[in-house]
């Protein structure tokens, strides 16, 4: 299984990176989670725009799942043998009015579906491809799941977007590779049931019994070292930070 960070930037695009966006890959099949603002572009430099298999959208906020707009055009009104064939598009309820709100001119408000096969999310356990899939509902307000992704004896956990919860230490236990937020800074921000800091992050880690923890979604407005720092005091197994191009073979 190939982890491909493709946008790691939390709430809008910073200099150095397209927001959330991560590529999986196993046995020729690859699926895209979130697709935030600047991403579409950015994952060209990893695959065509037609060679994705599937996409999970952890949530409807525009940071994850904006993009799928642009997306829409590339498959809908492809130049060259018409629209693409639907691909599976997994997210929370009310996805597909969403990316049609988003959107704001479709021609219908059924195109999408001809290129997106719109599914709805819920918590549970499915296949997608090579890969046994695992989601929750997680904490932020909105409806946000968490992911577990499982190939080979393998396993990648992605947070999303959430505070502290139960639901994550599950998604997470025994992870090889935990793609975790970490959006705040320890002692500054103190809102509930919205985001994790650095410390929070590595504390989900030690007691999730994770292997490795990778902190995404840091906004252009946290330092990043901070939060580095933090994570490293509270977890004692590999921590990095993501960066955009990064690549992770478990």
């Amino acid at each position: 299984m190939l982890l491909t960070v493709v946008g790691c930037s939390g709430s809008f695009p910073s200099a150095d990176s397209a927001c959330s966006s991560y590529l999986v890959e196993a046995d020729g099949f690859r699926l895209l989670i979130d697709m935030g603002n600047g991403a579409l572009g950015e994952l060209q430099r990893h695959c065509g725009l037609y060679d994705l298999d599937a996409v999970l959208l952890s949530h409807l906020h525009a940071d994850h799942c904006i993009d799928m707009c642009g997306y829409f055009v590339a498959r809908y009104y492809r130049h060259d043998g018409g629209p693409a064939a639907a691909i599976p598009v997994y997210g929370p309820a009310g996805t597909e009015r969403r990316l049609n709100i988003a959107y704001g001119d479709v021609p219908d408000e059924k195109c999408m579906s001809e290129v997106f096969d719109f599914r709805t999310l819920q918590p549970g356990s499915f296949r997608l491809g090579p890969f046994a899939i695992t989601t929750d509902l997680v904490s932020h307000p909105v409806e946000a799941y968490g992911f577990r992704v499982e190939y080979g004896g393998r396993t990648l956990a992605y947070s999303g977007d959430t505070g502290p919860c139960d639901a994550l230490l599950g998604l997470a236990a025994d992870a090889d590779l935990f793609l975790c937020e970490a959006s705040f800074t320890h002692g500054k921000e103190d809102i509930p049931e919205l985001h994790l800091n650095g410390r929070q992050a590595g504390q989900a880690a030690t007691r999730a019994g994770a292997a490795r923890l990778v902190l995404t979604h840091i906004p252009p407005w946290t330092n990043p070292a901070v939060n580095l720092r933090d994570a490293q005091a509270a977890f004692s197994g590999p921590v990095e930070l993501a960066k955009a191009g990064s690549t992770y073979e478990l």
